[in-house]
């Protein structure tokens, strides 16, 4: 597997690029998790992977989504280079640009181009990536485009509420591709999309077309308007988690999850500290679907101070992590609720009706499903995720709840909710 990986890797993708993802995200991005471990130890958390919605305005409208696209809130391009310069300045490489819609921020490209020392993962839907826009990454050259694919045709425009999503969003995964981008794909796994893009056909159909890395993430019913008959049962989530793990070891593409460590337990990248979220007003948020902020990168002590020094973040992590190695808001939103109280933290949404869905949340299952952990079969994700992602002793200090335990066995084996 890996060394077609590489091969293709190299016929395909621009010799820039790929120097720019070696040294700046894997080399660099080494050295973030190293001196992120430093940190802990100190007992200081400030993750060395930030993800920023830079713009809630989107061309499409999703099945589920909790973002207020039909808003034009957006962080300007002065804050936002203060925030990743003062993140730089602990070590931090690695930048997930979300929205939204990313590519209708009118700043994004000057953005990218401002940090070279930097790479950063855009997650867009596509359509707005034309020649010459892709052709810019390309000089650019420290961006990877993370395409979202939903499903074919009839899927697609169900589940992303607009007409020919599917061939516009190839259109923009193809230039990217005709560019030498390293190029990803991903998909927010539900009841529609499950049996069409969950197979190796598919795979290798983004193989045979060049695209170098997949993101299988499963769908979580949040937001104004959740829809619950998407989200998988407990055995369909173990089917994509056994699914990755076997491709992995035997298709030449890079594979991505961010919620099982290396021997397959469970994790929380808020809850073990990795990874917070940034809102489109610039608001410091545990996660992108915790929409409850107490402080913003507009703080006049810089984003590390502020996030490091956030006792709401800080129990959010310890709180979450005490309680569950899965989803907080989908096992516990009475937790949730309970600590954005405590706290006095502010509803985040243009809409402002985010408690309000959390008191219409009943608990449902997610990732973590005690006795069903599946560890990697490929010794790369082994290694790499021993070493550079993990619990980061999150679980073990916090001394997990065994009721909750029992009660995510129970509702696995059940197979509900």
């Amino acid at each position: 597997m890996l060394p077609r990986l590489i091969f293709r890797t190299l016929r395909s993708a621009n010799k820039r690029c790929i120097a720019k993802f070696l040294w700046n995200f894997g080399w660099k991005g080494m050295l973030s998790v190293e001196k992120f471990k430093r940190r802990l130890k100190r007992g200081e958390v400030f993750p060395p992977f930030l993800y920023l919605s830079i713009i809630n305005t989107c061309n499409l409208r999703c099945q589920g989504c909790w973002v207020d696209v039909e808003e034009k809130d957006a962080i300007d391009l002065a804050a936002l280079n203060r925030t990743i310069l003062d993140a730089k300045k602990q070590g931090n490489v690695f930048f997930g640009i979300l929205g939204g819609e990313p590519f209708m921020h009118p700043q994004l490209l000057e953005l990218l181009a401002e940090h070279p020392d930097c790479y950063f993962q855009v997650f867009t839907n596509g359509q707005l990536i034309t020649e010459k826009t892709a052709r810019r990454l390309r000089e650019i050259g420290n961006v990877t485009p993370l395409v979202s694919i939903e499903g074919r045709e009839i899927i697609s425009d169900e589940r992303r509420g607009k007409k020919d999503v599917f061939i516009r969003t190839l259109r923009g995964l193809d230039n990217c591709l005709r560019e030498g981008l390293l190029t990803g794909v991903a998909t927010s796994v539900c009841q529609t999309n499950i049996d069409e893009l969950l197979t190796e056909s598919w795979l290798q159909e983004l193989i045979n077309r060049g695209v170098h890395y997949v993101w299988y993430h499963t769908y979580r019913p949040v937001g104004p308007k959740p829809n619950f008959q998407l989200a998988l049962r407990p055995d369909q989530l173990v089917r994509v988690r056994k699914f990755i793990v076997e491709m992995r070891a035997k298709m030449p593409i890079a594979m991505v999850d961010a919620y099982y460590d290396d021997r397959g337990q469970a994790l929380c990248p808020m809850s073990t500290g990795v990874s917070h979220h940034i809102g489109p007003k610039g608001d410091l948020e545990p996660c992108p679907i915790i929409q409850f902020a107490k402080e913003s990168i507009h703080d006049p002590r810089g984003i590390y101070e502020t996030m490091r020094d956030s006792s709401f973040l800080k129990d959010f992590r310890e709180l979450s992590a005490h309680h569950t190695r899965g989803c907080v808001v989908l096992e516990r939103p009475d937790l949730v609720k309970q600590l954005v109280v405590k706290h006095g933290a502010r509803d985040t949404t243009v809409r402002g009706t985010a408690m309000a869905e959390l008191d219409a949340m009943t608990p449902r299952f997610s990732q973590w499903l005690p006795g069903e952990e599946i560890p990697e079969q490929h010794w790369m994700y082994r290694l790499s995720k021993k070493y550079w992602f993990y619990d980061f002793g999150a679980y073990k200090t916090a001394k997990l709840d065994t009721t909750a335990a029992a009660k995510a066995k129970e509702l696995a084996a059940a197979g509900r909710r």
